[in-house]
């Protein structure tokens, strides 16, 4: 990846990097004060031999309705120099996920966290609302009206709801036919997960098995679904892990109380593509890895907001 010399004009349409990194570093703080399980896990990773993390994406979730989709979040990023890096369609799940790449920015050997570390991946989805039930649709729209998406960044920052929050009746109504919809309907554009870059990991945590075996060994659930912990991609250069949402207990709308999941964190590693293969490992930069998402992985990780137990 080229490197950007900041001091001169930036590829940001928007403004400074440092706006963008603080946003990002908002919305991170927000996502950890809200989830004290993830917030344990991030901890962990740093320290044990006191490394210095970097993240690979993170996950939005929004509701394709009177501009409360993809657009209301991709719109900010893309002002400061993300770019479509792709998209994938989950038809079951009524699903369309949109992921942008980072602008191209010169990140320091060391840089590390969203200080001066590399810049994460954005992966954002949104329900396709107009291919639910008209009883979803109808409880969807009750809550989200025209064009308060236009505020999903600041929401996402503050960890507030735009909308008012759900009777626990709408939110069970609407989870029977997306768990998703229900999710986002409760949680709004808090961030629904961060997935840390195994790969630029220096110590125990940069082989993904390792991680796997020391979350266990911790005591973590760890999302199995698809049959196994560790997802691997058709070509073999992508692996994920991911662990299962906590739970949280919650008050409705309605005055009605009960526990319902959260947030989680993700665990990546990209290998080096084989026409990389002999690029030395002081070398290794993010283009000489496997890119993008994978179909399969993908659709079983959203499955660690699941509602009922794995089997």
């Amino acid at each position: 990846m080229g490197s950007l010399d900041l001091p001169q004009a930036s590829s940001f349409k928007g403004g400074s990097e440092k706006f963008l990194r603080d946003v990002l570093e908002s919305i991170l703080k927000t996502y950890l004060r809200k989830n004290p399980m993830a917030n344990t896990v991030w901890e962990l990773v740093q320290s044990v031999d006191n490394e210095k993390v970097s993240y690979d994406h993170f996950f939005f979730r929004t509701i394709k309705v009177d501009g409360y989709g993809i657009d209301s979040l991709s719109s900010f990023f893309m002002d400061y120099g993300y770019q479509v890096g792709g998209r994938l369609d989950f038809p079951k799940k009524h699903l369309h996920v949109l992921w942008l790449s980072p602008p191209d920015i010169n990140v320091p050997g060391e840089g590390h966290g969203l200080g001066n570390g590399p810049l994460p991946r954005i992966v954002i989805a949104e329900l396709l609302v107009d291919e639910l039930s008209p009883e979803s649709q109808e409880i969807i729209k009750k809550y989200l009206k025209p064009r308060g998406g236009k505020q999903a960044i600041l929401s996402s920052t503050l960890g507030s709801l735009i909308w008012e929050k759900p009777t626990s009746a709408d939110f069970h109504q609407l989870a029977k036919e997306s768990e998703y919809g229900a999710w986002a309907l409760f949680h709004g554009y808090t961030l629904n997960h961060l997935a840390f870059a195994v790969h630029r990991l220096k110590h125990r945590f940069s082989d993904i098995k390792c991680v796997e075996e020391y979350f266990k060994e911790k005591g973590f659930e760890l999302n199995k679904d698809g049959g196994a912990v560790l997802k691997v991609s058709e070509d073999g250069l992508l692996l994920q892990v991911s662990l299962m949402s906590e739970k949280h207990e919650v008050e409705f709308a309605d005055g009605v109380t009960e526990t319902i999941t959260a947030s989680y964190i993700e665990f990546v590693q990209r290998l080096v593509l084989p026409q990389f293969k002999d690029v030395p490992n002081d070398e290794i930069k993010e283009i000489h890895r496997r890119e993008g998402l994978e179909q399969a992985s993908a659709y079983h990780i959203m499955e660690s907001t699941r509602f009922t137990a794995q089997d």
